[in-house]
């Protein structure tokens, strides 16, 4: 089964995470999204993608009661494979623009916050980075683009707090970068997505590099020790029947 639809008008490629009602995040799903990327990234005639989701939800984040089924060497290879497609898109060649058409929560909210610029719709909607409510901790590359997003002191808050913001609170807090209706979020997602994709592609790709290299090497050089150290707290006993209570279907 298909859980990333790509489609193609022009320029620009549109990805959507569509499985299930909430977007859950599995194994299978971020290696169907890796290779989409990487197919993107070579197409010549690509020059802008726009990332969204199906529904309601952009993504719940990790698919938590499938996860509790893994063992903590299987949890940690998938938790690489989660990692390097964040920071791939983190470095990513060309524009990604991220339509955030519902929920983003936790691991999808860390997908997000990888992409160049985040449109999200008014009303019902939240983000967050949530895990210190239920006892768990976050991922090194994740602390790294959002220190890069709204800054070290916003960072703070926003990970201690683990808080719901809608469209309009994560604005203030640079969370996102454009507030958009329901009905208008598509077209205003293209408009951004056109825009950058009339820019020189090699300059872009240059001036993205310059801009992100700092944050991309430090969580290169962190991960690996912080998905051990998210792995220890993911299973100790607490977060584990936290973990055990969560539903997402």
């Amino acid at each position: 089964m298909s859980f990333i639809h790509v489609s193609k008008d022009g320029e620009i490629a549109t990805v959507i995470l569509s499985r299930g009602k909430v977007n859950a995040l599995n194994e299978p799903m971020v290696e169907e999204l890796t290779k989409a990327l990487e197919d993107l990234a070579i197409d010549n005639e690509v020059k802008s993608i726009i990332f969204t989701g199906s529904g309601k939800f952009f993504s719940f984040g990790f698919d938590v009661p499938e996860f509790l089924r893994y063992s903590k060497s299987d949890f940690i290879s998938y938790l690489e494979k989660f990692t390097n497609l964040y920071t791939n898109i983190f470095q990513f060649p060309k524009p990604v623009i991220a339509a955030l058409n519902g929920h983003t929560i936790a691991g999808g909210c860390m997908l997000a916050t990888a992409c160049d610029f985040r449109l999200m719709v008014t009303g019902k909607a939240k983000i967050s980075l949530n895990e210190i409510t239920f006892g768990s901790a976050v991922l090194a590359g994740s602390v790294e683009m959002l220190r890069y997003c709204v800054g070290s002191r916003n960072a703070q808050s926003i990970l201690y707090n683990g808080a719901m913001y809608s469209a309009e609170e994560a604005f203030q807090l640079g969370l996102v970068d454009q507030v958009s209706s329901e009905n208008v979020l598509t077209e205003d997602a293209k408009k951004v997505a056109q825009e950058l994709a009339q820019k020189d592609s090699l300059a872009f790709r240059g001036i993205k590099h310059l801009l992100r290299k700092p944050a991309a090497e430090q969580m290169i050089k962190r991960e690996k020790h912080a998905i051990f150290e998210f792995v220890d707290i993911w299973y100790s006993e607490q977060t584990w029947q936290n973990l055990k209570a969560i539903k997402i279907y």
